[in-house]
């Protein structure tokens, strides 16, 4: 089995070496927990190797992207001039490498065109992100999901998709791709002393004996994402939620009125 770096070392020897050629991977998480970041990391090692690259863009434009990938020196100006990467600008809808609508159909027809131009051998793809397709139809994502795997799994395409999720939509978002992806990478944050603390954890990866610590992580300027150390253990890791404390003992309660 053949693995990719994701471009960051650090996480290679979490997933043994890399992700298995051909897998999708969904990178899970609220806004903000770093996706994005990984994601450049990804396809800039794909460049390094010469691999023809794919960034598909659903919540920035192009020239964002490309931008905030040269603020960490990851190469995309470069790629873009070689031939060598593709941007898909799905937020704007202008260019010719763009998309009118959020549409999977779309979306789709654009990845294999982009494909057919850099070439039949293997390339890397980000999608960032897909679950922006079923916002307005969420009961979708499972079926579009899976679409989207059957269809560009002949493409011979390792791909990254991104997954948002946060608290306030957690009916749109963080619902399908997880159960079709072949891995999955989970990003978490909290403010802890008055300060944000971002996190990721190896939730699934077939085929790989994987960590199964949470990492601190950091976004340096001019490096990009990168792991500190494996997080500490906290009270609210091992105990029992309050809420699940009250709910046992009015169990309990009943139980006791019921018996005596």
């Amino acid at each position: 089995m053949r693995r990719l770096s994701t471009g960051i070392p650090e996480l290679d020897n979490l997933i043994a070496g890399g992700i298995p050629e051909g897998f999708l991977i969904a990178l899970t998480g609220e806004p903000g927990t770093g996706k994005t970041i990984l994601c450049m990391h990804f396809i800039s090692q794909g460049l390094k190797e010469g691999s023809g690259c794919i960034y598909v863009t659903t919540e920035e434009d192009r020239d964002s992207i490309v931008n905030q990938a040269e603020q960490f020196n990851l190469g995309f100006e470069d790629g873009l001039k070689k031939g060598k990467l593709i941007v898909i600008d799905a937020l704007t809808g202008s260019g010719d490498w763009s998309i009118d609508t959020l549409d999977v159909e779309k979306l789709v027809s654009k990845i294999i065109e982009a494909k057919k131009v850099l070439g039949y051998s293997h390339a890397r793809l980000v999608i960032d992100s897909l679950s922006a397709f079923w916002l307005d139809k969420p009961a979708m994502a499972r079926r579009y999901s899976y679409s989207i795997k059957r269809i560009l799994s002949r493409w011979n395409l390792t791909i990254l998709a991104t997954s948002q999720y946060a608290i306030t939509t957690a009916d749109a978002f963080g619902f399908g791709v997880e159960h079709i992806a072949d891995g999955i990478i989970r990003f978490r944050r909290i403010v802890r002393g008055g300060v944000l603390h971002r996190y990721l954890i190896v939730e699934k990866m077939r085929q790989t004996p994987h960590s199964l610590y949470m990492y601190e992580i950091a976004i340096v300027d001019g490096k990009g994402l990168t792991l500190i150390r494996p997080a500490a253990i906290r009270i609210e890791d091992t105990s029992i939620p309050k809420a699940v404390k009250d709910m046992v003992k009015r169990s309990r309660e009943k139980v006791e009125q019921e018996v005596g």
